[in-house]
């Protein structure tokens, strides 16, 4: 008897340790596989388990597209603690299945509302917070300020004025802007920002999730507007045969004077012989007078699973990723921004630039193939390239791209 008391105290002792280990622990899965995302990583976990001493944190990492699949089976068979994924609509259908657990406790207890303020709308559906965001970057106009300076022209803030400095530089025989269109998506930079300088955040939202027919006279309004500066011939002509990074030579070069483009452009400018100030930044210029300003600046995030088996040290990190020193030590190992506006203003030019746009917006857009399902991204982005080749087709490009919206939603 004494034995078999001895063995059920050994085993009862062992039990409560090994669930106190569990305790302390999370499982986090994300696809940071590239070299720099995975080195970021790697400081971001030492420095919570730091800061955390009795909590150790399980890193299962992926590649890009093993995850795609992967997140869709293990939060609804084996659930972690944490997951990576995106903001906007593309959480919202893990939202909608239950699968994301509420965080607005994390939100309101670590002053996230005001210190991720522009990230708000775009971790918020029905009200409620379901992830934090940790790093974007921005998008923006690129433009040679040599150029503009040479022919006196200052950086746009509307509409009008950019379509005056096109005017310009096309007329001292210089194409206003670079673009390659061949891969499709630097199409949707330009849709996105055009619907969301005319119609609004709320409104781009709607479209992009299917509540909103392309046939809409609002989406009519916004290729109008494009057509601004497709018809008199602003773009590069051969755009839909070069990749985005084929434009570049044409920026380089001078025969471009500007670039719609996200804020990793900036590199290959430089790696192509311009000189930092050759270069220069500014935002998207307003079309609807005081419309709240909502930015394109895809967002990265986590979440914690509805089926986690340790929410309460997942909240931990979660907050810990929120917070103004974590994002300002993993976002410069990134090269790009943090999202707490109480983060250290990075040194970068065009970073500091991006970090003051991007704190005082309204609101943040996903990017185009982000925001929308994949079969809409396909076919919106599809229509868009035919458009800047084929503008007087519109009627048609708009038809058929609300026959997928009619497939894709369901």
């Amino acid at each position: 008897m004494p034995f078999f008391k001895n063995f059920s105290s050994i085993a009862l002792s062992y039990m409560l340790i090994s669930s106190a280990a569990c305790a302390g622990e999370i499982v986090l899965n994300s696809d940071q596989s590239d070299p720099t995302p995975k080195k970021a990583m790697e400081q971001l976990i030492v420095n919570f388990e730091a800061k955390n001493p009795d909590v150790k944190v399980k890193w299962n990492d992926f590649d890009h597209e093993g995850y795609k699949s992967a997140i869709r089976n293990f939060l609804t068979a084996d659930a972690p603690d944490v997951v990576a994924w995106y903001a906007g609509n593309r959480m919202e259908p893990f939202v909608k299945a239950g699968l994301f657990q509420d965080v607005s406790d994390v939100w309101a207890t670590n002053g996230l509302n005001d210190q991720l303020k522009a990230a708000s709308a775009s971790m918020t559906i029905d009200g409620k917070k379901w992830g934090v965001p940790y790093t974007y970057y921005q998008w923006g106009i690129y433009y040679r300020a040599d150029i503009f300076k040479d022919k006196g022209i200052e950086p746009p803030k509307t509409w009008d004025e950019l379509v005056g400095a096109c005017a310009k530089l096309k007329a001292a025989g210089v194409t206003p802007f670079a673009i390659g269109s061949k891969a499709l998506w630097p199409t949707a930079g330009w849709f996105d920002y055009l619907d969301l300088r005319l119609n609004g955040y709320q409104f781009h939202m709607d479209l992009t999730s299917g509540k909103v027919s392309y046939t809409d006279p609002k989406v009519k309004a916004v290729f109008a507007k494009w057509a601004e500066l497709v018809k008199p011939g602003y773009f590069l002509a051969n755009h839909s045969a070069l990749d985005w990074q084929d434009a570049i030579p044409q920026f380089v070069q001078g025969k471009a004077a500007m670039y719609l483009m996200g804020n990793f452009a900036v590199a290959p400018m430089k790696d192509g012989g311009l000189k930092e100030d050759q270069i220069g930044f500014l935002p998207f210029p307003e079309i609807t007078a005081g419309l709240p300003s909502s930015e394109e600046a895809p967002l990265d995030t986590f979440h914690i699973p509805s089926g986690a088996k340790n929410k309460e040290d997942a909240k931990k990190f979660l907050a810990y990723v929120a917070s103004a020193d974590a994002q300002t030590t993993m976002n410069a190992t990134l090269g790009q921004l943090p999202v707490n506006n109480q983060s250290t203003k990075p040194d970068d030019k065009f970073l500091k630039a991006g970090f003051e746009m991007l704190s005082k917006a309204q609101a943040l857009s996903q990017f185009y193939d982000r925001d929308a399902p994949a079969d809409m991204a396909k076919a919106g982005m599809e229509g868009f390239q035919e458009f800047m080749v084929k503008p007087d087709k519109i009627d048609a490009i708009l038809a058929r791209l609300d026959k997928v919206r009619a497939r894709a939603y369901k």
